[in-house]
Protein backbone atom coordinates (compact mmCIF):
# COMPACT_ATOMS: atom_id res chain seq x y z
CA UNK A 1 0.00 0.00 0.00
CA UNK A 2 2.85 2.28 1.02
CA UNK A 3 4.02 1.99 -2.51
CA UNK A 4 1.21 2.77 -4.41
CA UNK A 5 0.75 5.57 -2.76
CA UNK A 6 3.87 6.73 -3.11
CA UNK A 7 3.86 6.20 -7.08
CA UNK A 8 0.73 7.83 -6.72
CA UNK A 9 2.18 11.19 -5.26
CA UNK A 10 5.19 10.71 -7.48
CA UNK A 11 3.09 10.65 -10.33
CA UNK A 12 1.22 13.86 -9.23
CA UNK A 13 4.33 15.54 -8.84
CA UNK A 14 5.43 15.08 -12.29
CA UNK A 15 2.14 16.17 -13.47
CA UNK A 16 3.10 19.47 -11.32
CA UNK A 17 6.18 20.02 -12.69
CA UNK A 18 5.12 18.99 -15.99
CA UNK A 19 2.45 22.40 -15.17
CA UNK A 20 5.49 24.54 -14.19
CA UNK A 21 7.66 23.93 -17.19
CA UNK A 22 4.95 24.73 -19.49
CA UNK A 23 4.36 28.33 -17.66
CA UNK A 24 8.11 28.74 -17.19
CA UNK A 25 8.32 27.99 -21.18
CA UNK A 26 5.52 30.81 -21.94
CA UNK A 27 7.32 33.37 -20.20
CA UNK A 28 10.75 32.42 -21.53
CA UNK A 29 9.17 32.56 -25.12
CA UNK A 30 7.68 35.96 -24.03
CA UNK A 31 10.87 37.72 -23.05
CA UNK A 32 13.19 36.26 -25.51
CA UNK A 33 11.24 37.30 -28.61
CA UNK A 34 12.57 39.42 -31.44
CA UNK A 35 13.40 43.14 -29.03
CA UNK A 36 12.27 41.92 -26.09
CA UNK A 37 14.61 42.29 -22.48
CA UNK A 38 15.41 38.73 -22.33
CA UNK A 39 16.07 37.02 -19.28
CA UNK A 40 18.70 38.78 -17.48
CA UNK A 41 18.75 42.01 -20.41
CA UNK A 42 19.19 45.76 -19.17
CA UNK A 43 16.26 47.65 -18.34
CA UNK A 44 18.11 51.40 -19.07
CA UNK A 45 18.95 52.45 -22.33
CA UNK A 46 22.60 53.32 -22.47
CA UNK A 47 21.89 56.68 -21.11
CA UNK A 48 20.63 54.91 -17.49
CA UNK A 49 17.03 56.18 -18.18
CA UNK A 50 14.29 53.09 -18.48
CA UNK A 51 13.96 51.53 -21.66
CA UNK A 52 10.51 52.90 -23.65
CA UNK A 53 10.30 49.71 -25.62
CA UNK A 54 9.42 47.66 -23.05
CA UNK A 55 6.43 47.46 -19.87
CA UNK A 56 9.28 47.17 -17.47
CA UNK A 57 6.95 46.56 -14.56
CA UNK A 58 5.35 43.61 -16.41
CA UNK A 59 8.94 42.61 -17.44
CA UNK A 60 10.01 42.17 -13.51
CA UNK A 61 7.09 40.88 -12.48
CA UNK A 62 7.81 37.65 -15.22
CA UNK A 63 11.54 37.40 -14.10
CA UNK A 64 10.34 37.25 -10.57
CA UNK A 65 7.82 35.14 -11.24
CA UNK A 66 10.34 32.96 -13.32
CA UNK A 67 12.67 32.66 -10.22
CA UNK A 68 9.41 31.52 -8.25
CA UNK A 69 8.75 29.13 -10.79
CA UNK A 70 12.67 27.63 -11.05
CA UNK A 71 13.09 27.45 -7.09
CA UNK A 72 9.45 24.70 -7.15
CA UNK A 73 10.75 23.46 -9.92
CA UNK A 74 13.85 22.21 -7.94
CA UNK A 75 12.71 21.40 -5.31
CA UNK A 76 9.38 19.03 -6.69
CA UNK A 77 12.35 17.62 -8.88
CA UNK A 78 14.43 16.49 -5.69
CA UNK A 79 11.65 14.90 -3.98
CA UNK A 80 10.74 12.42 -7.57
CA UNK A 81 14.44 12.15 -7.08
CA UNK A 82 13.99 11.04 -3.32
CA UNK A 83 10.58 8.99 -4.31
CA UNK A 84 11.85 6.94 -7.44
CA UNK A 85 15.50 5.96 -4.71
CA UNK A 86 12.53 5.00 -2.12
CA UNK A 87 10.70 2.75 -4.81
CA UNK A 88 13.42 1.71 -6.29
CA UNK A 89 14.84 0.28 -2.95
CA UNK A 90 11.17 -1.25 -1.65
CA UNK A 91 10.95 -3.04 -4.96
CA UNK A 92 14.36 -4.51 -4.67
CA UNK A 93 13.85 -5.93 -1.28
CA UNK A 94 10.59 -7.42 -2.10
CA UNK A 95 12.64 -9.12 -5.07
CA UNK A 96 15.50 -10.17 -2.69
CA UNK A 97 12.74 -11.38 -0.25
CA UNK A 98 13.05 -15.29 -0.03
CA UNK A 99 10.56 -17.98 0.06
CA UNK A 100 9.66 -17.21 3.96
CA UNK A 101 9.35 -14.07 3.51
CA UNK A 102 12.64 -12.95 5.20
CA UNK A 103 14.60 -10.53 3.58
CA UNK A 104 18.44 -10.34 2.78
CA UNK A 105 19.27 -6.94 4.14
CA UNK A 106 22.35 -7.05 2.84
CA UNK A 107 21.53 -7.55 -0.68
CA UNK A 108 18.69 -5.24 -0.37
CA UNK A 109 20.93 -1.92 0.94
CA UNK A 110 23.59 -2.84 -1.55
CA UNK A 111 24.97 -0.06 -2.97
CA UNK A 112 25.58 -1.78 -6.59
CA UNK A 113 21.87 -3.11 -6.37
CA UNK A 114 19.71 0.39 -6.21
CA UNK A 115 19.95 1.67 -10.00
CA UNK A 116 20.54 5.22 -10.31
CA UNK A 117 17.51 7.87 -10.13
CA UNK A 118 18.62 10.37 -11.63
CA UNK A 119 19.09 8.70 -15.23
CA UNK A 120 16.46 9.66 -17.93
CA UNK A 121 13.65 7.26 -17.82
CA UNK A 122 13.72 5.36 -14.44
CA UNK A 123 11.16 2.54 -14.89
CA UNK A 124 9.59 1.65 -11.21
CA UNK A 125 7.44 -1.68 -11.25
CA UNK A 126 5.75 -2.34 -7.55
CA UNK A 127 6.12 -5.87 -7.63
CA UNK A 128 3.66 -6.04 -4.31
CA UNK A 129 1.38 -4.39 -6.59
CA UNK A 130 -1.33 -6.61 -8.93
CA UNK A 131 -1.10 -3.89 -11.78
CA UNK A 132 2.32 -2.59 -12.81
CA UNK A 133 2.44 1.40 -13.11
CA UNK A 134 5.45 2.87 -14.94
CA UNK A 135 7.17 5.72 -13.52
CA UNK A 136 9.09 8.11 -15.68
CA UNK A 137 11.32 10.74 -14.67
CA UNK A 138 12.63 13.13 -17.19
CA UNK A 139 14.31 15.75 -15.40
CA UNK A 140 15.44 18.57 -17.27
CA UNK A 141 19.03 20.61 -16.29
CA UNK A 142 19.13 23.38 -18.57
CA UNK A 143 16.75 25.38 -20.61
CA UNK A 144 18.52 27.31 -23.55
CA UNK A 145 17.92 31.19 -23.24
CA UNK A 146 19.39 32.44 -26.28
CA UNK A 147 20.45 31.29 -30.15
CA UNK A 148 22.01 32.45 -32.88
CA UNK A 149 20.60 33.12 -36.06
CA UNK A 150 22.18 30.84 -38.92
CA UNK A 151 23.56 28.30 -35.95
CA UNK A 152 23.79 25.01 -35.86
CA UNK A 153 21.41 24.54 -33.54
CA UNK A 154 18.99 26.96 -35.03
CA UNK A 155 19.30 24.96 -38.25
CA UNK A 156 19.04 21.55 -36.39
CA UNK A 157 15.87 22.32 -35.08
CA UNK A 158 16.33 23.82 -31.32
CA UNK A 159 13.93 26.70 -29.51
CA UNK A 160 14.50 29.41 -27.45
CA UNK A 161 12.96 27.77 -23.69
CA UNK A 162 13.69 24.16 -24.74
CA UNK A 163 14.85 23.01 -21.49
CA UNK A 164 17.42 19.83 -21.81
CA UNK A 165 16.94 16.40 -20.29
CA UNK A 166 20.05 14.57 -22.20
CA UNK A 167 22.47 15.78 -24.83
CA UNK A 168 24.80 13.11 -25.69
CA UNK A 169 26.20 11.29 -22.49
CA UNK A 170 24.94 14.42 -20.28
CA UNK A 171 22.10 14.12 -18.04
CA UNK A 172 20.79 15.66 -14.78
CA UNK A 173 23.44 15.12 -11.78
CA UNK A 174 22.81 16.54 -8.40
CA UNK A 175 26.60 18.55 -7.52
CA UNK A 176 27.88 18.30 -11.07
CA UNK A 177 29.35 21.17 -13.60
CA UNK A 178 26.74 20.45 -16.29
CA UNK A 179 27.58 23.93 -18.60
CA UNK A 180 30.99 22.38 -18.43
CA UNK A 181 29.87 18.71 -19.17
CA UNK A 182 27.83 20.07 -22.29
CA UNK A 183 30.80 22.27 -23.54
CA UNK A 184 33.17 19.18 -23.71
CA UNK A 185 30.27 16.26 -24.88
CA UNK A 186 29.56 19.07 -27.79
CA UNK A 187 33.75 19.28 -28.38
CA UNK A 188 34.01 15.91 -28.16
CA UNK A 189 31.51 15.46 -30.52
CA UNK A 190 32.64 17.93 -33.52
CA UNK A 191 31.22 17.45 -36.84
CA UNK A 192 28.87 14.54 -35.48
CA UNK A 193 25.65 14.23 -34.13
CA UNK A 194 24.47 13.83 -31.05
CA UNK A 195 21.34 12.86 -30.00
CA UNK A 196 19.45 15.49 -27.45
CA UNK A 197 16.09 14.76 -25.71
CA UNK A 198 14.19 18.34 -24.34
CA UNK A 199 11.10 19.48 -22.92
CA UNK A 200 9.30 21.80 -24.88
CA UNK A 201 5.74 22.86 -23.96
CA UNK A 202 5.61 20.19 -21.22
CA UNK A 203 6.03 17.18 -24.01
CA UNK A 204 9.50 15.73 -24.55
CA UNK A 205 11.35 15.70 -27.88
CA UNK A 206 13.82 14.12 -29.86
CA UNK A 207 16.48 16.04 -31.45
CA UNK A 208 20.05 15.32 -33.34
CA UNK A 209 22.35 18.20 -32.73
CA UNK A 210 25.34 18.43 -35.05
CA UNK A 211 28.64 20.94 -33.57
CA UNK A 212 30.22 21.93 -36.09
CA UNK A 213 32.59 25.47 -36.97
CA UNK A 214 30.23 28.08 -38.42
CA UNK A 215 30.77 31.69 -38.64
CA UNK A 216 29.67 32.54 -35.20
CA UNK A 217 31.24 31.85 -31.50
CA UNK A 218 31.23 28.13 -30.22
CA UNK A 219 29.63 25.01 -31.93
CA UNK A 220 26.57 25.44 -31.22
CA UNK A 221 25.72 29.09 -31.18
CA UNK A 222 23.67 28.98 -28.32
CA UNK A 223 23.39 29.80 -25.00
CA UNK A 224 22.33 27.57 -21.55
CA UNK A 225 21.02 28.33 -17.95
CA UNK A 226 20.75 25.73 -14.98
CA UNK A 227 17.87 25.05 -14.01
Amino acid sequence: MVGANLKAETMKLMDKRSALETEMNVIIERLCQPGGPGLSGNLVDSEGFPRSDIDIPVVRAERHRLAELRNDHKEITEKIDENIQVLHSSRLATKDSGNDGVSNHQNSVSGNAVPSATSHNVVLRDSSSSMDVDVMASIPFAVVDEIADASPTAEDGLQLGDQLVKFGAVEYQVGENLLQKLASEAQANQGHAVPVIVMRQGAPINLSLTPRVWPGRGLLGCSFRVL
